[in-house]
Parts: structure tokens; sequence; C-alpha cells
């Protein structure tokens, strides 16, 4: 029987390993040796005791957070369809069960399991928490803002609204995008991605001015470690713009753009004010090389480096500046070159939770699910 089963000796480990199963469903992944580890154990486990019901379950967990979700809905399956399960098993095999299509993809049978999950007195909060993310995953933005609001959960409150927002943008509906903006930095005033929008949508319109002033509020109210965001989003932009510029039919939106010149006049001010930052800096210097001001972004480089000698990128910069006062014989330069362009295509930003790494900004963790857990790898060692 089950208590039987858990009253025995367990093998050393067994109870970390069980906890881990149990939160594995959650928003952290584990480490990918340490889940194998525990679900060869669990599966001889259950495989000794078929009546092991919390064993079932947490394995099942475990099959989802390796992405087997054929082999999770299984398991679900085979608990939800047992003779005499006493419903609060029931409840939570159907909720897990809705995790597992949410993983896969099927959100109409995920939301169907839910409320499966609902009517056998499963707890309200998770299963309101879980059609919030389905809402956002099959876009209905407003619903999941309201949503995670009365969830009092403010971060992918505000996460939605900005995409709300952006939805509105693409519609031509400005007036409306912008409230929803207004209303995530409300909602949350360290939503770095409200901010961002916000400066992009003054960038588009050709108002540098706003751009700074929105910077300068933005650098204010966002985290430190994510400040960057704000500054390499707005390089991202710049970048479509270029883009963009050589489009006839689909350019009318990025055709007012501000010139490099004018958001150079507009953000190195803004930076120049804040307190000493080696990321800050960065941005700064790449943005007076757009305007060719060579010297200048040189010294800022250089005032990176001494506050982190580690920091690579920065060096890079410097080095690739230097080339011209160089004498490299034609072989060196082919080299090198190969190498710089290897170097440069390096993944930049990683999550501070679980160490994926990506050459593209993201808010909420494509692997562990975290929110605003992005980091500029500074040293190569990150």
């Amino acid at each position: 029987m089950v208590w039987k089963l858990f009253s025995r000796k367990k093998p050393n480990g067994y109870e970390q390993k069980l906890k881990a199963a149990r939160e594995a469903g959650g928003s952290e992944a584990l480490p990918v040796q340490d889940t194998r580890a525990a679900i060869e154990e669990l599966s001889q486990v259950v495989k000794n005791n078929p009546e092991a019901v919390e064993i079932y379950l947490a394995l099942g967990s475990l099959y989802r957070s390796q992405g087997e979700i054929e082999r999770a809905i299984q398991i679900r399956n085979s608990l939800i369809v047992r003779p005499g399960l006493d419903r609060k098993f029931k409840a939570r095999a159907l909720f897990e069960l809705g995790r597992d299509f949410r993983r896969g993809g099927f959100l109409d049978r995920a939301e169907k399991a839910f409320e499966d999950a609902r009517s056998f007195g499963h707890d309200p909060t998770a299963i309101h928490h879980e059609m919030a993310r389905l809402a956002a995953e099959r876009g209905a933005y407003e619903k999941a803002a309201d949503s995670y609001g009365q969830l009092a959960l403010p971060l992918p409150q505000a996460h939605s609204l900005v995409r709300l927002a952006m939805d509105y943008f693409e519609e031509g509906q400005d007036s409306q995008a912008h409230r929803a903006l207004r209303h995530a930095i409300r909602a949350y005033p360290g939503a770095v991605e409200a901010w961002l929008e916000q400066i992009i949508q003054a960038y588009k319109c050709g108002n540098s001015k706003k751009v700074g002033d929105i910077l300068r509020d933005a650098l204010e109210k966002v985290a430190p470690d994510l400040r960057f965001v704000l500054l390499e989003g707005l390089l991202e932009a710049t970048r479509r713009a270029e883009r963009e510029a050589g489009r006839l039919a689909d350019n009318e939106q990025w055709s007012k753009v501000c010139s490099d010149e004018q958001l150079a006049k507009a953000v190195v001010p803004v930076i120049e004010q804040q307190d000493p930052h080696v990321l800050l800096l960065y941005y700064g210097a790449v943005f007076l090389l757009r305007v060719d001001d060579v010297d200048n972004a040189k010294s800022w480089l250089e005032k990176a480096l001494v506050l982190e000698p580690s920091f690579w990128l920065a060096r890079l910069e410097l080095f690739e500046l230097s080339k011209s006062d160089q004498t490299m014989t034609p072989f060196f330069k082919e080299q090198l070159s190969f190498f710089m362009g290897h170097a440069r295509r390096v993944r930049r930003f990683y999550c501070r939770r679980c160490g994926l790494k990506r050459d593209q900004l993201f808010f909420n963790c494509p692997r562990c699910r975290s929110w605003h857990s992005i980091a500029f790898r500074t040293d190569f060692s990150q």
C-alpha cells in the first residue's frame, strides 16, 4: 500500500530527489543529469509499487521537465482512469495534465483539463494562474493582463499589457496602445519592456527629445542590472530601421525615425548623468561610434575597462578601433578578421537562473520561464 511504501527505508538521497521531482513542473528547470537520475530511480519505485500515486505524479512532472510530454500525459491519464482514486489525487492529476498539454501546445485540451481539475476541487488560485498563462499564449493579452492583475502578479500583468500595446500599434490604434503602456508602468514601474516600447515609439516618430526624456525616467525606475536592455533594445530598433530603409511597401512606420546624430545627442548626455556603470559606458560608446566620434568612444570604452577589466566586448571594440594603427601582413589580417567575426557572434545574454545563452533580448526566459532574469555576459566565464 501507499503508506507502507513511504514508511519503508529509502535509498540515500531519495527524499531530495522526490522533492526535486515534485518541483520540476514549476518555473525552474532541473539539471539534465540530476533529472535523468531521479527519473530512473522513481521509475524503479513505481514499477515495484504501482499504487504509489504521489510518485506517479512526480514522475510525470519529471518527464514534462525533460520535454517528454507524451509520456507525462500517459502517466496522468493512467491515474485519472484508476478506479477508486481519491478526488484530491484526481484533481492534481487533471491539473498536471493541463500543464502537460499547455507545455505541448495543446491549449484547448489544457483549458479543458484545468476546468475538470477545478470541478474536482483543485486549488482555484493555481488554476487561475494557469488560465492566465493560457490566455497569454493564445495572444489574448487583455484577458491575461486582467487575470494577472487579479492574482496580484504585476510583472506578468505589465508584460501582457505591453504585448497588448504592440498589437494596438500594429493595428494603428496608437492612443489605446499608449494607454496600455502607461497602465503597464503603473502596474509595475520597473517593467523594462514597457519603458523600452515607449522609447522605440518615440524613436519611430522621430522625436529624439522624447527618447531622451523617457530614457532618463526609465533609468531611474528600472533595476540597475536591467538598464542595458533599454539601450540594447533601442540599438536593435535602429538596425531594424536600417533594414526597412531599403523596402518600399512596408516602410511607412519606419520612415520618420531619428537620425543617428539626433539619437547620440539625446542618449549620450542622459548616460553621462548616471553613476558610472560598465554597460552604460559601453552602450554610450556604441552610440558615439554610430556618429564616428571615435575619440570619445575610445575614452568611454577605456573607462568601462577601468570598472571591469575582464569586459571582453569593450576590449574587442578598442582593438577594432586600433587596427588601422597597426602594421599587419595580409595573412594576419585575414586570420584576425576571422576571429573577430566569430567573437562578435558570441551570445551576449544569459539567464541568471538557468544559464541559458541567447543573442537576442528576452523578458521571460524561454527555458526556465523566469521573469527579468536576463544578464549581459561581461565575462566569458558567465
